[in-house]
């Protein structure tokens, strides 16, 4: 359906839609790399990619031959030296609630690994923190860790949290089926209400809940027991068939 006409041009609905979707891509893009070397990249990439235009409008085929051949060493030199950013807009795409209704195969892969740490930790009385990050974005909390961008298994969240670990003091964040950082500070609740007897532990894990919509997983290093923390409310005491229903419910999309 023709919606209006740029001279010569005919401009349909799909077209504007078209536009819109390029310019909204650009826009996540320039988000995702803005302040880092990546963007500077971008910017001589989209320079050369000018040039080779007005070269080739201008039918100059031994400077089209020199650009081609720039552009190529360029996007390739590109993807291997910023593959962080690369990945970053890789896992920011993975964050949105879409790919979450998607992909909820990777979300019970990380609620087994989570369970069945948090019964190993309890079983050994080793302390654990474990954050499992949902909609709501932890890049203050994750920046001020150490970052591993590893694969959440069981074998790697209990050495992590083994006393003689240096990365043990502090919360792991978890996204989908990645650790994204070790030795987290979270911070600490406030609240006047809370029992006065709670473990620094326990108190950053309501902290965090109260501040945003993740789901933190605490075991208790003196006595072993799980608890899990979500919108500034403790669920303590529970076992495993009441911690997997619990993460069930919160992290698996509703139908």
């Amino acid at each position: 359906m023709e919606l209006f006409k740029l001279g010569f041009l005919s401009v349909t609905l799909v077209d504007v839609l078209d536009v819109l979707a390029v310019a909204f891509v650009f826009y996540k893009l320039y988000q995702a790399l803005s302040g880092t070397r990546a963007a500077q990249m971008m910017i001589g990439l989209a320079g050369i990619l000018m040039v080779s235009v007005v070269v080739q409008f201008l039918n100059m085929s031994g400077m089209a031959c020199l650009i081609e051949n720039i552009r190529t060493v360029w996007v390739i030199a590109f993807v291997i030296l910023f593959q962080p950013e690369l990945r970053r807009i890789l896992l920011t795409l993975g964050q949105s609630r879409l790919a979450r209704k998607l992909f909820q195969v990777e979300e019970l892969r990380a609620i087994d690994t989570v369970v069945e740490t948090a019964f190993e930790l309890s079983k050994k009385r080793y302390g654990g923190l474990m954050v499992i990050q949902r909609d709501g974005g932890l890049k203050s909390i994750v920046e001020k860790g150490v970052k591993l961008n590893a694969r959440a298994t069981a074998e790697l969240l209990v050495s992590i949290f083994n006393p003689q670990s240096p990365l043990h003091d502090g919360a792991v964040v978890i996204m989908g089926e990645t650790i994204e950082a070790a030795k987290c500070i979270l911070p600490l609740s406030d609240n006047p209400t809370i029992d006065k007897r709670m473990g620094t532990r326990h108190l950053a894990a309501l902290g965090l809940s109260e501040e945003s919509d993740a789901v933190v997983v605490v075991v208790s290093e003196e006595t072993g027991r799980i608890a899990l923390a979500h919108k500034g409310v403790f669920q303590r005491g529970l076992d495993e068939s009441a911690l997997r229903g619990l993460l069930n419910k919160l992290l698996i999309p509703s139908p």
